[in-house]
C-alpha cells in the first residue's frame, strides 16, 4: 500500500507540475464566460421542460394511446 501511495503522489505532483507550466505559458486557457454559462443553463432547463411537458400528455393520454 505504501508503494502505491508513493507512486500515485508522484504520478499527481508530474501532472500538477505540467498543469501549471501550461498555465503559465496560456493563461487564458479554460475561462468560460458568463454567456457560455447562460446559454447551457437555458438549453438545460429548456430540454427539462420539454420533457416534462411531453411526460404529462402521455401521462394525461395514457390510456386513449393505448389502442393505437
Amino acid at each position: 500500500m505504501r508503494y502505491f501511495a508513493a507512486k500515485t503522489a508522484v504520478v499527481l505532483a508530474a501532472a500538477l507540475s505540467r498543469g501549471l507550466k501550461e498555465v503559465r505559458r496560456r493563461p487564458d486557457r479554460g475561462d468560460i464566460s458568463i454567456t457560455t454559462i447562460i446559454i447551457w443553463v437555458a438549453a438545460i432547463g429548456g430540454a427539462i421542460a420539454i420533457a416534462g411537458t411531453i411526460a404529462a400528455v402521455v401521462a394525461k393520454y395514457n390510456g386513449k394511446l393505448s389502442g393505437i
